[in-house]
């Protein structure tokens, strides 16, 4: 299943590449214009790490800079690259090493803002390994022979559970993983359908609302402070669309300050794109909004891609970064 899922998605990343060659491949001016704004479709997954750009958008910030965001949710940022790479979407969210991965592949994309970053406190992070209540697992290295969920195979995940194993003392290499939705790990981990879940929020409360456990902090494991995912387009449309860039990242720059500093409007605005329950989310973990990317974090997550064989080639961080 691992091999299979990753060659699918190398051929539709190579598949992407070739595309991007065409000349109607993407909108020269954003995907349209509404009542005299720029309306910009960007790709997100339906997680809390997303809320700024939904707080923004209520708040007005890409109004004032003159976009209207068009949002459309996937299951994770290997769905989301093709999708921006075509011109499906003008921006994307995705974690750090699906856009190393792709550009490695030849896809051209480019970070134009910063996403999400780890809170940097092994359990007391938005991402978690975690297993149900009275389970016999205490440890990564007991995962070997074990079912452990990811939302996306080979990628930041899988990379960060390796990485928490192969510390413990474990065989990563030994770790059955299956690729699962966030949203549907706490029922399956409940129902004994796998043995551990690699869970970022609302995902991470909800098994803690089931007395699940947490044995480890992944994230945290790869480097202090870890830049997990980022905002991006494409090389095309980033040069044929400068204005546009600039203009959704400074609105993103402002909305990720906002989402900083009033933790209180992010958790309210979480409930407007997920089903949380009230009582849930009152314990979900937020993770930091920085306005800069932790580029020795990202360079810790490039080698550890690079032992784990995820890219064809080495990735350049100089052109893929901000």
């Amino acid at each position: 299943m691992r091999r299979l899922s990753a060659g699918l998605t190398a051929g539709a990343l190579l598949l992407v590449a070739t595309a991007c060659g065409s000349s109607g491949d993407e909108p020269s001016k954003g995907g349209g214009s509404s009542g005299g704004l720029t309306t910009v479709k960007v790709g997100l997954i339906p997680i809390v790490d997303v809320a700024p750009l939904y707080l923004g958008q209520k708040k007005g910030f890409f109004e004032k800079q003159g976009l209207e965001l068009e949002f459309t949710t996937a299951q994770g940022g290997a769905a989301i690259v093709p999708g921006v790479a075509s011109g499906q979407f003008q921006f994307g969210f995705s974690n750090v090493t699906s856009l190393m991965v792709a550009q490695s592949n030849g896809v051209p994309v480019r970070a134009v803002a910063n996403g999400i970053a780890s809170t940097g406190n092994a359990g007391e992070d938005f991402g978690a390994l975690m297993v149900k209540k009275g389970s016999p697992l205490k440890s990564p290295e007991q995962l070997e022979g074990r079912k452990v969920a990811i939302n996306t195979l080979k990628n930041i995940n899988e990379t960060a559970v390796r990485a928490s194993v192969r510390d413990a003392g474990g065989d990563p290499d030994e770790v059955e993983f299956v690729e699962l939705p966030f949203d549907q790990m706490p029922a399956a981990l409940d129902k004994g359908q796998i043995d551990a879940a690699m869970v970022v929020e609302p995902a991470t409360a909800t098994i803690r609302n089931q007395e699940g456990v947490e044995i480890a902090s992944p994230l945290v494991d790869v480097a202090p402070d870890l830049t997990v995912a980022l905002y991006f387009t494409s090389v095309r449309y980033a040069e044929r669309n400068p204005e546009v860039v600039r203009k959704f990242q400074k609105a993103a720059a402002q909305s990720l300050a906002y989402a900083d500093a009033h933790p209180d409007e992010a958790r309210e605005i979480i409930t407007t794109y997920t089903k949380i329950p009230a009582d849930v989310l009152a314990k979900v973990t937020l993770p930091k909004w920085p306005a800069e990317a932790n580029r020795p974090s990202i360079d810790a997550l490039m080698k550890l891609g690079q032992s784990d064989g995820l890219f064809k080639n080495p990735p350049n961080l100089d052109e893929l970064l901000p």
